[in-house]
């Protein structure tokens, strides 16, 4: 899997997470982008992440992205692996961010996901000690869909500000403070976005937003089709909460509120995904939330999200077929029927919804199967 451009950015990313945080701003005179591509979820190693760009030709041999190439990352950069692996991950996590930090804001975007904007959330109050002595708890206590409901009670009179014990051994089980310092760098210098206009209807984020979210930030139905003004208004969302936060936990007023144990599960924009259950219907109605009708997804706008692989997305949105890991996917809608498939659509009408779905498990995946969205083509992007 390594090659000498991967070493080369392994010890690249390696001396940057070594320092304080810290974020490279635009270049005054950027090199044209040849190539724009999103890359989904990158809860994996670090290695793997830097593998899958050397196989697409993205890697100079210094161990940085290629002048012309400019990379998305969709969000969730935190959090995978069993137990035993849990210093490891949380040290090539680190690693990563600071990478992607590292490369000028105009040619790497970092989007948040709710693994991100959990350091801020669910973790905001905890430390090292205090949290490694939860999850030490948490672990004996969580086993799925059996754990003991008496004891997770007793747990969370003690930890009121996580919603269950499995957020802290499993879906948040990575933490270490120096990520959140990081994380709160990255917000602060407004590195960390929610979204990305890639084109004049192309809007890359982490999860997905549907006509009602649009509307909290003041974006009318006439101008959901523009990326430019809808990832404006969620960026400046962001930004107004971010610039009012005094720590603790961060919440991005009717987009984003954390977890607790009043609260229950963290909801929000990051947290969405598109169901037609009919257990999620009453609940796709409110704000925030962590499931929403694809029906509602603004016409006329492509959406490039995480946050859902294959398989999670044929039950939710009942579709059957085989699942694949590494693929693209694809969702359209014309607000009453709608269509789900791996690959990218080959043409959509002006009065559809589209989402492409770019989290293909990148821990799963064989390598050779993980593909890119080019932002350009609109299609998995081609190695070179």
């Amino acid at each position: 899997m390594t090659s000498p451009r991967i070493q080369a950015a392994l010890d690249n990313a390696a001396s940057c997470a070594a320092r304080a945080p810290h974020s490279a701003p635009p270049e005054s005179s950027p090199p044209e982008r040849r190539i724009r591509v999103s890359i989904g979820d990158p809860q994996a190693d670090f290695t793997r992440f830097l593998a899958i760009l050397d196989r697409h030709g993205l890697l100079t041999a210094q161990g940085w992205l290629a002048p012309d190439v400019q990379l998305v990352s969709v969000g969730d950069h935190f959090d995978w692996g069993k137990p035993h692996e849990r210093d490891a991950v949380a040290r090539s996590a680190l690693q990563l961010v600071a990478w992607l930090a590292a490369h000028p804001a105009d040619q790497v975007v970092i989007l948040a996901g709710n693994h991100d904007l959990g350091r801020v959330g669910e973790l905001a109050d905890f430390t090292d000690a205090t949290f490694a002595r939860a999850q030490a708890e948490a672990d004996g206590i969580y086993d799925g869909d059996d754990t003991d409901e008496v004891r997770e009670w007793a747990f969370l009179e003690r930890f009121p500000q996580v919603p269950t014990v499995e957020l802290i051994s499993r879906d948040f089980s990575a933490f270490r403070e120096e990520q959140r310092t990081w994380i709160t760098s990255l917000l602060r210098a407004h590195r960390l976005r929610v979204a990305y206009a890639a084109g004049p209807s192309l809007l890359v984020l982490h999860a997905g937003v549907t006509r009602e979210d649009l509307g909290l930030v003041g974006v009318s139905e006439e101008h959901s089709t523009d990326a430019r003004v809808v990832a404006e208004a969620l960026n400046q969302a962001l930004d107004a909460a971010v610039d009012a936060w005094q720590g603790g936990r961060l919440i991005i007023p009717k987009l984003h509120h954390p977890g607790s144990a009043d609260y229950g599960e963290g909801r929000g924009i990051f947290y969405h995904r598109p169901s037609l259950q009919p257990e999620d219907a009453e609940r796709t109605r409110l704000t925030p939330r962590r499931r929403f009708d694809p029906r509602r997804l603004p016409a006329g706008l492509t959406q490039v999200v995480g946050h859902t692989r294959d398989k999670r997305s044929r039950e939710l949105l009942s579709q059957p077929g085989e699942v694949r890991d590494g693929v693209l996917r694809h969702l359209v809608t014309d607000g009453e029927h709608l269509a789900y498939a791996h690959g990218t659509p080959r043409s959509t009408r002006p009065e559809e919804a589209v989402l492409i779905f770019t989290d293909g498990g990148m821990r799963e995946s064989p390598l050779e199967a993980y593909e890119l969205f080019d932002l350009d083509t609109r299609t998995a992007a081609r190695p070179r």
